[in-house]
């Protein structure tokens, strides 16, 4: 069952922000924690871009993220978790070191440098203002579709864009994604209208369409982004849960997590494909049956992501200058 608004801020204690600039086909997302909350990553994909992922492996000291940042523009949207990081600590937050705070603030980006956005921003990238923007305007209610991260992204067949579902489990936890889909590969069933993801589909939120019926012959053949190259696609997603859970345990549901990309794309995982799943716990509720709670998030992460990247596509706008249809242009629906 999805909570009302099927958003990932449905998990209490975490805002979304976006930013995004029309011309340049680009933008930024950040999940703002409103007190340090335990994370983790999973990395699947051959060609990541990522800031700060190193310190969210279990074994390492730090386990509480202030924020995370994802971005378009490449390695040049790294800039923007900088940003996010400056601003953070003019507000008084991060890891105490001393009299110093760091806040911790991991990013991952994906490459939108090829959409027909003008990418001409000379010595200045903009992912730095970007960032900040993205930082000011987090709130518990937030736009999907061609907006923040995913306003330049796009899949072999339509735009991409930025997905969020979340549901509430009978314990009590609530599990909630956010994606942005910049897939090499396609999240439609051969030629049709039709989501992969649709088993996991709730009401209508991405078209109510179902499966396709017969399902198409040609369904597995391998349709992609032509002469696609390593870095220049990436499906980011973020999986947040209120449970308490420790690093290790975080770690595990990124990891299961990243199922959702299996049942919503085709292919994935690619060498071209940047591909990773943070988890976030804000430790609201605590585990009453572990490891078997562990395991529900776990699932829970893989359905709610895929449905967030259905619903990415689902919510794509067109805009001036866009070299690729949305999925509502391409099927007229």
């Amino acid at each position: 069952m999805a909570p009302p608004a099927n958003l990932l801020t449905d998990v209490a204690g975490l805002r979304v922000g976006n930013a995004e600039d029309p011309g340049l086909k680009s933008g930024v997302t950040v999940v703002l924690c409103e007190e340090p909350s335990v994370a983790s990553v999973h990395v699947m994909g051959g060609a990541p871009g990522t800031r700060e992922t190193d310190l969210l492996a279990p074994e390492h000291t730090v386990d509480r993220v202030d924020a995370i940042v994802l971005s378009g523009g490449s390695a040049f949207g790294l800039d923007a978790g900088g940003a996010v990081m400056a601003d953070l600590a003019e507000a008084g937050r991060g890891f105490a070191v001393g009299t110093a705070r760091v806040p911790i603030v991991p990013a991952a980006i994906l490459f939108d440098l090829l959409n027909g956005g003008d990418k001409a921003w000379g010595s200045e990238p903009p992912y730095r203002r970007l960032g900040r923007a993205a930082l000011a305007a987090a709130a518990e209610t937030f736009a999907i579709g061609s907006v923040g991260a995913g306003a330049g992204a796009t899949t072999a067949t339509v735009k991409g864009g930025l997905g969020s579902a979340s549901t509430h489990l009978p314990n009590g936890i609530t599990v909630a994604a956010i994606v942005t889909v910049n897939a090499v590969g396609q999240a439609t069933i051969g030629d049709t209208a039709h989501f992969w993801a649709a088993p996991f589909e709730v009401g209508n939120e991405f078209g109510g369409l179902g499966a396709p019926s017969p399902f198409p012959a040609d369904a597995g053949k391998v349709r992609h982004k032509a002469a696609a190259r390593v870095a220049e696609n990436t499906t980011i997603a973020i999986v947040a849960t209120d449970a308490r859970l420790t690093k290790v345990e975080a770690k595990r549901v990124a990891i299961m997590a990243h199922d959702g990309f299996a049942r919503a794309l085709w292919p994935v995982h690619t060498p071209f494909d940047g591909d990773l799943v943070f988890t976030v716990a804000t430790g609201r509720i605590a585990l009453a049956n572990p490891p078997f709670d562990l395991a529900d998030i776990g699932i829970a992460g893989a359905m709610v992501t895929a449905r967030a990247i259905a619903r990415a596509i689902y919510a794509a706008t067109p805009a001036p200058g866009d070299l690729i249809p949305t999925w509502k242009e391409r099927f007229g629906l």
